[in-house]
């Protein structure tokens, strides 16, 4: 009780005021140690480079690059205007092409903060234009933000994947259907604040510029299907799909779309380069907690406290997701999956769950904490962009949590949701 109590003390104390999450889980690891009389400095600096001196971490800076390069080459906007010229004529429908883009953006970068940001940087100030309520407007954008990390390419998966010795491939596989689930519940939410609060639609475009979008977006569109097939056809690795997922954004946006110059390639390169350094700080500072958690045993003191669930994995989920729920609110994704995903695997294996459903489970609940408050990281990045209080934000998100909240409860009722396309897929 004395270790456990030291972690969140100076864990979420570290977090209360302000320091950097990062920093605070250095410190989570410096106290155990010194508290089990075990504290060395060489060892602490091991376990820090140990935490990002990893080969499937790879995928994480690539897939950050693609994402900027992906914004600043024009391929974000082709696939706005792709979706914007077939459902923007239906009433509400801006909030449509949000939702369809959030989707196509999702399987292209797997960064909510990205996604986000593009998204509200160009659809926030047309939805203001058109006269959309500013908080439904900014809640969808940051709702659908969140399906980044669950349709692959996912950086939240491959994090998740490398702390807990998960299959990374299957952890993208898992997420494809339910990230369209989440697309499909977006558009039920959207459809009745369109009706109730008579949103206005855009003039119908043509059949012919129609496809003249769809050509445009051709090469942008391409990427989702070179990745997807290249993990289902064992072509590459994860890690290696994020380079050529880079690779191919350079090439389109430098010499196809002509919209990135060699002047704006420094810019994008550093911009990838400062988002790296974080989560990788991250990765390392979490990796000497993780360490000390393990050695002090914490695991086997929350085994015994789910212990009288074990037996019966639909209660043990509710209650490991409302956990998660209440961790996620609190604490970035990235911090959630590197201190709790270690800890948490291992009991629901005991409970007889299957590790890769529990991995995309972990992921899912841990992006709801995106839109959440306090934390609200995308929350946050639409409030910014389009200069809102973030009260305005929350209130607007809410609809939208509560359809995703639905959902998680049939993912944990019928897990065949999950599993049963995974196994068809992989």
């Amino acid at each position: 009780m004395i270790v456990t109590a030291i972690f969140l003390l100076v864990l979420i104390g570290g977090m209360v005021i302000g320091m950097p999450i990062a920093h605070a889980l250095v410190l989570t690891g410096v106290a155990l140690m010194w508290h089990l009389d075990f504290f060395d400095s060489q060892l602490l600096a091991q376990n820090l480079q140990a935490g990002f001196d990893n080969f499937p971490l790879l995928a994480v800076p690539f897939f950050i690059l693609a994402g900027e390069l992906m914004n600043a080459g024009g391929l974000s906007r082709r696939i706005i205007d792709l979706a914007r010229a077939f459902v923007g004529h239906i009433r509400g429908g801006l909030g449509f092409v949000a939702i369809g883009a959030a989707v196509l953006l999702a399987s292209m970068s797997g960064s909510a903060i990205a996604d986000t940001a593009a998204l509200a940087t160009i659809l926030l100030p047309m939805m203001r234009q058109q006269n959309y309520p500013p908080s439904y407007s900014a809640g969808l954008l940051a709702s659908g933000g969140i399906i980044a990390p669950i349709i692959p390419p996912s950086m939240p998966f491959v994090i998740y994947g490398v702390t807990t010795n998960t299959s990374i491939s299957k952890l993208f596989l898992a997420g494809v259907f339910p990230g369209l689930m989440m697309g499909i519940f977006l558009i039920l939410a959207w459809w009745w604040i369109a009706r109730k609060h008579q949103l206005p639609s855009m003039e119908r475009v043509e059949w012919g510029a129609r496809m003249k979008a769809l050509v445009h977006s051709f090469w942008a569109m391409m990427m989702p299907v070179i990745i997807l097939g290249g993990l289902k056809g064992g072509i590459f690795t994860p890690t290696e799909a994020a380079v050529v997922a880079a690779v191919y954004a350079l090439f389109v946006s430098m010499f196809v779309y002509r919209e990135l110059t060699w002047s704006q390639l420094y810019e994008v390169f550093l911009a990838a380069g400062k988002t790296t350094a974080v989560v990788m700080f991250l990765c390392g500072a979490a990796t000497v907690t993780a360490y000390m958690i393990t050695l002090a045993d914490l695991p086997a003191m929350l085994a015994d406290s789910f212990s009288g669930v074990m037996g019966n994995p639909i209660v043990f989920m509710a209650l490991m997701m409302l956990f998660l729920l209440v961790v996620g609110t609190a604490m970035d994704l990235t911090p959630t999956i590197l201190i709790f995903g270690p800890v948490c695997l291992p009991l629901a294996v005991k409970a007889g769950i299957d590790p890769v459903y529990f991995g995309f489970m972990f992921i899912y609940v841990g992006s709801l904490g995106l839109i959440t408050p306090p934390v609200g990281t995308v929350q946050n990045v639409v409030a910014g962009v389009g200069g809102l209080r973030m009260e305005t934000v929350i209130k607007g998100t809410t609809p939208f949590l509560l359809m995703y909240v639905v959902l998680l409860v049939l993912f944990v009722l019928f897990p065949v949701l999950i599993t049963g396309p995974l196994r068809w897929l992989h």
